[in-house]
């Protein structure tokens, strides 16, 4: 291990990071994906978030900046990852498949208007896809934050934020950075504080 290897692996995230900064498509829906959460949020609705492994801290993450608070003092908005409950995602898994658990608690939880954010870094998760397809059905808007190919996602989703990366580690840290700037913005359109 040396100073060269680190500087490399800074290196490479720096680049996903200037592809995506100079990928006008991109930041154009991820401002698009910002006005949806808030005319959900604005009308009383709900932003579910759903993945797997660091997907699911990256879902856990978010939905906390919302629900909680971000930059400054203000009301909580409804926001929660689906997995938090892991008596839930436990019996569900066992007495149905774990395919089930996300969209099982969307069909409880979810109603037309609200928002499911679905997160995988290759854009095959089966139990994500599941969840985003429920979603659909019952009328709420689908964003999926992906790698670079979208996987079948892609193809699911009304909002596709496709990191331009095919390199797991490298896409998870974009993803995060793009929950921080969609909090940010959604805190800023809602409650007005622009200083």
């Amino acid at each position: 291990m040396n100073k060269e290897k680190v500087s490399a692996i800074i290196k490479s995230s720096v680049d996903v990071k200037q592809n995506l900064l100079t990928d006008e498509k991109l930041l154009k829906t991820i401002i698009d994906v910002a006005t949806v959460w808030c005319n959900a949020l604005g009308i009383g609705g709900k932003i579910l978030f759903c993945g797997n492994g660091g997907s699911a801290a990256d879902a856990q993450h978010i939905a906390a900046e919302l629900s909680g608070r971000f930059y400054f003092d203000r009301e909580p908005l409804d926001a929660e990852a689906l997995h938090v409950n892991t008596s839930y995602l436990t019996a569900v898994a066992n007495d149905y498949s774990y395919d089930e658990v996300y969209s099982r608690m969307v069909r409880a939880k979810g109603k037309a208007g609200d928002v499911l954010v679905g997160i995988s870094t290759s854009g095959n998760s089966s139990n994500v896809i599941k969840a985003m397809e429920q979603a659909k059905k019952q009328g709420m808007i689908v964003i999926a934050l992906t790698g670079e190919k979208g996987g079948r996602m892609r193809d699911v989703s009304d909002y596709l934020i496709n990191i331009p990366s095919n390199d797991t580690p490298r896409i998870q840290e974009c993803h995060i950075m793009i929950g921080h700037i969609l909090c940010e913005l959604t805190e800023e359109q809602l409650f007005k504080k622009n200083d």
